[in-house]
């Protein structure tokens, strides 16, 4: 991943040809296995809390984010695009702040297994928005996947969520948003994708709504977040999730969502959920029950055959 990602990413600023499908795919799996270490990461945390975490994780990742930026799209493109804004840049922006404020205040609420089996009904709302939105059929070995993906989705949101806990029950509301917020977003970058039918110029611009989001959350929570109770420990571990956990799967996602239909591009962050229970059950002592198990295989399983089928055709 480490040659392919910057090559794409540079291809997706100079008029080189979109990343093919394995290199999208590729791209999506490396984001998700990324973003899955935030629950075993916060649960590392000593001091900081709550909206302190959501403010430093989002500026961290707006630190990492600008010069990532400046290397793939240029001082002069960066700035004349952040200046220009328009309407789908700021919608995505907002999209990605309102998933970076949700995922980890929802995480502070209630346990990592909740969190991310909430999220994973993304691909149900994001087939509905394509559909919706955009008019779009999918193919039937895309509603089959989404279907057997729901069915270990709520196999495992069943038997795991806290029902009697009203924390347990706010932490999954928040994290709600985050799907939702997805969705709208994967939505957008593929609307924008068919409507320039592969002009980078228009498209490619979309990077820079990941910098916005992280401006937007930090913004958010910073009067929430005081007074700042963060250790050194602390914003070293909340450092290593702007960094690693934000910036650079969010570029890869971006990028990969150029090549991939919204609904493909939401199964494939199903991986997260997977990743991250697994991260929480071996580094904080999470350990999920049999129902996540279980469920969990049956969405690998549905990933696995929706990817498979699509990749013969390529």
């Amino acid at each position: 991943m480490r040659a392919s990602g910057p090559q794409v990413g540079v291809a997706a600023t100079r008029g080189v040809p979109l990343p093919t499908h394995r290199q999208a795919v590729a791209l999506m799996v490396a984001a998700t296995l990324m973003w899955s270490i935030a629950g075993v990461v916060s649960r590392q945390l000593e001091t900081a809390r709550s909206f302190e975490v959501t403010f430093w994780r989002s500026t961290f990742n707006a630190v990492a984010l600008v010069p990532l930026l400046l290397w793939l799209r240029g001082r002069a493109a960066l700035v004349r695009r952040l200046a220009s804004g328009g309407r789908a840049l700021w919608l995505s922006g907002l999209c990605w702040g309102v998933m970076y404020t949700a995922f980890m205040v929802a995480l502070t609420l209630t346990t990592v297994a909740n969190v991310l089996i909430t999220m994973a009904l993304g691909p149900l709302f994001t087939a509905l928005a394509a559909r919706l939105a955009l008019g779009h059929r999918l193919a039937p070995r895309t509603w089959a996947a989404i279907a057997l993906a729901a069915a270990g989705i709520g196999w495992m949101y069943g038997r795991e969520i806290g029902g009697g806990d009203g924390t347990h029950v706010l932490g999954v509301a928040v994290a709600l948003a985050v799907p939702l917020a997805g969705a709208v977003n994967w939505t957008l970058l593929q609307h924008l994708r068919a409507g320039t039918r592969g002009d980078e110029a228009h498209d490619g611009d979309m990077l820079p709504a990941v910098l916005i989001g992280a401006l937007l959350s930090a913004l958010l929570v910073l009067p929430l977040a005081w007074p700042w109770q963060a250790s050194r420990g602390d914003l070293a571990w909340l450092a290593l999730l702007g960094v690693v956990q934000l910036a650079v799967p969010c570029i890869l996602a971006v990028m990969a969502a150029r090549a991939l239909s919204a609904p493909e591009v939401s199964l494939l962050a199903l991986l997260e959920v997977l990743f991250g229970v697994l991260w929480a059950w071996l580094g904080a002592g999470e350990a999920p029950g049999d129902a996540v198990l279980a469920g969990g295989a049956l969405v690998l399983g549905a990933l696995t055959l929706n990817e498979a089928a699509a990749l013969r055709r390529f």
